[in-house]
Formats: C-alpha cells, sequence, structure tokens
C-alpha cells in the first residue's frame, strides 16, 4: 500500500487489542475516520462504470460538494469528459467542464487511482446470456481490479442490479482475498440504481436510495455516504434485502407488462381496444395501477433482471413461473408485431419480402438516446430476415451503435412527405414527442402504431394499424 495514503497513515496496525464483539469495526479507526470525511464531504468517490447510472451518479456526488473520480474501460467515454463533453443526452457538458475546472470531477482509465479513493462505487453491467443465465464477469472482473489496489477503511458499494446474494457471496471473498477483512479494514455494501433516463420528475438526487451493507457498520457508512447526495435514503438490514428489493421492482413490471400485452393480443382479436380499456380502468382510485402494452420490453432491467431470480431460484430447486411466463409473452412481441404487418401488407395485397420499411424511434423508450435492449432491433432482424428494406428515423439516435447480438450499418434518414410516401409502410416502434404524427399519417401509406402514437390523429385513420 502506498505510504502516503492518508487512511492507511492514520490507523493503527500494530498493538490493538481484541475489541468486543460488535465494537471492533469502530475501534479499529476505520471506521471513525472514513464516517468523518464523509460527513464533512471530504471522502474521494471512485465511481466504476460512466454510463447511464454512473455518469448521473458522479455528476450528483460532484454537485453535492465531493471530490469524485469516474473510471472506466472505455477510452472514447474518456476523450469526451476530457473536453468536458458529454456523450449522455440527459447529462448537460457544462457540468462536465465546470466540475473538471473546479478539480471536482476526473476521468481515467488507469485503475492504479483506485488506491487512493475513500469511496469505490461500482456501476458496471450484469447482462445475461442468450441461454438467460447471468453473466456476472464484469462485477467479478471489476472486483478483482478493486482488490489488487484495496486499501484499508475504504468503502466499497455494488450498485449493478443482481440477484440476491451476490455482494456477500461473489464480491466479498474477491475482496478478501487481499487479506483484508470486511467489517474491519474495508467496508462493504449495496445499494441498487434506480435511475429512468428520460424521466423529467425522478433523478438520482430525489430518487429514494435502498442502502444494505453486509454488515452494520458497512451499512451505516454507506447510508452516511448517499445522504450527502439524495434527498431521501432508505436502509435495511442487509445487502441480500436490497438486492431483493430491486429485483422484486423489475419483476413486478415485467409480469404486469406481459399481462396487458397479452391482453392487447386478446381483445385485438375481440375488435376491443387495449387502449381505451386501460383508461377506463385507470380510472378506478384505488387497487389498480396502469400498465401499457408495447412492440416489446427495452432498457437495461426489465428485459433481463427478472432472469437473475430465475437463475437463481433453481439452486434451491423451485421454479418461478410467473417470472418465466412472464419472459415469454414479452419476448414474444416483435413477432406480433411483424405478423400484424404481414397481415396489413396482405391486405393491400402486398408482400414483406421486397417491401420498403421505415422504423419509428430505435432507443428503447421515448426521448432518451439510450439503445440497449431495444425491441426495434429484434423488429428490424426479423423485417430484413424476410426480406424487407429497413430504414429508420430517430433524432436522438443518429447512427446505430455495434450491440452485442445485432451490428446494424444504419444511420437516422430525414423526414420528408417524399421519403414517407416511398415507404410501403411505417412501424413507429418508440414515440419521440419530437415526431408530427399528423405528418406521418397524412404523408404515409400504412402506420403500423405499436405505441398508441396516433390517439390524436383525426384524419386518414384507415391507415392505421395498432400492434
Amino acid at each position: 500500500m502506498n505510504s502516503d495514503d492518508s487512511l492507511t497513515s492514520s490507523v493503527p496496525t500494530t498493538g490493538e487489542t481484541a475489541p468486543a464483539e460488535g465494537q471492533e469495526r469502530r475501534d479499529s479507526g476505520c471506521f471513525d475516520l472514513l464516517l468523518g470525511r464523509i460527513e464533512k464531504r471530504d471522502a474521494r468517490v471512485g465511481i466504476i462504470g460512466l454510463g447511464y447510472v454512473g455518469l448521473p451518479l458522479a455528476r450528483a456526488f460532484s454537485l453535492a460538494g465531493f471530490s469524485v473520480h469516474g473510471f472506466d474501460v472505455d477510452e472514447r467515454k474518456i476523450e469526451f469528459l476530457d473536453r468536458g463533453e458529454s456523450y449522455i443526452k440527459q447529462i448537460p457538458a457544462d457540468w462536465i467542464a465546470e466540475c473538471r475546472e473546479a478539480g471536482k470531477f476526473a476521468a481515467t482509465n488507469d485503475f492504479r487511482v483506485l488506491r487512493q479513493m475513500d469511496v469505490i462505487i461500482l456501476c458496471v453491467p450484469t447482462p445475461i446470456s442468450r441461454h438467460r443465465e447471468p453473466d456476472l464477469s464484469f462485477i467479478r472482473k471489476t472486483a478483482q481490479e478493486i482488490r489488487r489496489h484495496l486499501s484499508r477503511g475504504q468503502l466499497i458499494v455494488l450498485e449493478s442490479t443482481t440477484f440476491p446474494g451476490t455482494t456477500e457471496t461473489v464480491v466479498q471473498p474477491i475482496l478478501e482475498d487481499s487479506g483484508l477483512q470486511v467489517g474491519k479494514d474495508f467496508f462493504l455494501a449495496f445499494s441498487p440504481e434506480r435511475e429512468d433516463p428520460g424521466n423529467r420528475k425522478f433523478g438520482t438526487q430525489n430518487i429514494p436510495k435502498l442502502v444494505g451493507g453486509v454488515d452494520a457498520a458497512s451499512g451505516e457508512l454507506a447510508c452516511q455516504l448517499y445522504r450527502g447526495c439524495v434527498e431521501e435514503v432508505v436502509q435495511v438490514n442487509h445487502a441480500q434485502i436490497a438486492e431483493a428489493a430491486k429485483i422484486l421492482e423489475n419483476i413486478y413490471r415485467a409480469v404486469n407488462i406481459a399481462l396487458v400485452n397479452e391482453l392487447k393480443v386478446l381483445f385485438d382479436r375481440m375488435d376491443i381496444d387495449i387502449w381505451e380499456v386501460i383508461a377506463a380502468a385507470a380510472t378506478k382510485p384505488f387497487g389498480f395501477q396502469p400498465f401499457y402494452p408495447g412492440p416489446g420490453l427495452g432498457g437495461h432491467c426489465i428485459p433481463i433482471d427478472p432472469f437473475y431470480l430465475t437463475w437463481k431460484a433453481r439452486e434451491y430447486n423451485l421454479s418461478t413461473r410467473f417470472i418465466e411466463l412472464a419472459g415469454e409473452i414479452n419476448t414474444q412481441m416483435p413477432d406480433y408485431v411483424v405478423t400484424r404487418i404481414m397481415e396489413a401488407l396482405d391486405r393491400r395485397g402486398k408482400t414483406l419480402n421486397g417491401s420498403r420499411c421505415l422504423i419509428f424511434g430505435v432507443a428503447y423508450k421515448p426521448d432518451v438516446d439510450d439503445v440497449r435492449e431495444s425491441p426495434a432491433f429484434e423488429i428490424m432482424d426479423r423485417l430484413l430476415g424476410r426480406g424487407a428494406e429497413v430504414e429508420y428515423h430517430d433524432s436522438y439516435v443518429p447512427r446505430i451503435p455495434r450491440m452485442r447480438r445485432f451490428h446494424f450499418d444504419l444511420e437516422s434518414v430525414p423526414l420528408s412527405p417524399e421519403k414517407l410516401a416511398s415507404k410501403d409502410f411505417v412501424v413507429i416502434v418508440t414515440d419521440h414527442s419530437d415526431v408530427d404524427w399528423d405528418f406521418v399519417v397524412e404523408h404515409a401509406p400504412l402506420v403500423i402504431d405499436t405505441r398508441n402514437a396516433t390517439a390524436g390523429v383525426q384524419n386518414e385513420r384507415e391507415k392505421i394499424v395498432r400492434a
């Protein structure tokens, strides 16, 4: 360890007597020193992973007065930040430039700097494999990197969504392999991210923060840390409670979305408008919360996280049937959309093979630039596989990035009456608010609407097909 590390040099390492049970953490000196730094906002906060979770979190801590270091293996992100530029639409570039100039924020891919941090927060991806098995490789590799630079008195917090027990059974053993002991030499907690890109009402600072430590001292330190930058902190008894709560939040949404997706298919056969049904049911002031159908799940949470628990349940010889059924229904939605397109074309004497298509929106939700797990790509892949010619329009995504499963070498095309008229059909996958849907319906020969975006369009409704 660095001899100039202030935490290490301030903590006695010899001659300590064995403290009473439950007191060893505070008596060691590590706890009190780190708590004091956090309360004074002198603690140096390191955030690993500067994506849609890590960068907003870095902003929240720096605005609260903490000194923040961001870490990422993506050199392009570091270059953006070094220039004072933002690569996430919701994060203003002026904040980055101001904080860098004030010495409150820096970004690096040199993980040796972790040794200088008082707090290290992990905001790394937790994807699933094609067989819906958890991929913890990012967590493990990051924990191993931290272990190489772990110093006494540091607080480590995992924010990545995962199955209950990950913090204690995966991260803790890796860190303790350094020879340091959790709760005595360093501290470890879990606090799930709850970011909702594009949400103008709730952001990092006013979304209640769940926090659970692997021991009482770790939980107390983590709570005090987050109290410095968010309005409300909710402490739970253990990291596993916080891990399970995050999974529950996402399962709740996945199951309810699957329910309305299934009803959408049924009500379409019955010639009933699912959107009107939901609006009518939502007039009940209690016992009902509206969820809305769509072309499939997207984003970094709902399509992925529930399957972490289905995988974990097998360890206990249990089947999570609700979760698995919801997953089946939601993953079938892109196929349902394509079937509706084929039916609509067939009624017009056309086939999908050779038809010309324009996709509206490849971001996973309206008014964001986040394309992770977007159902647009599933639909595009199926259309291309059936011989359709595909273009897209999305002002938030000028060019489709390379992804793990798909690579579309496409750029967003501008809208014009001629462009719309040249297509056999258009598909509204993501209903960005900057699109004039009256204009689209006026000039496109056929509109496949998966989001009820055209609900307010009065003219030429015969062109519109719900999917």
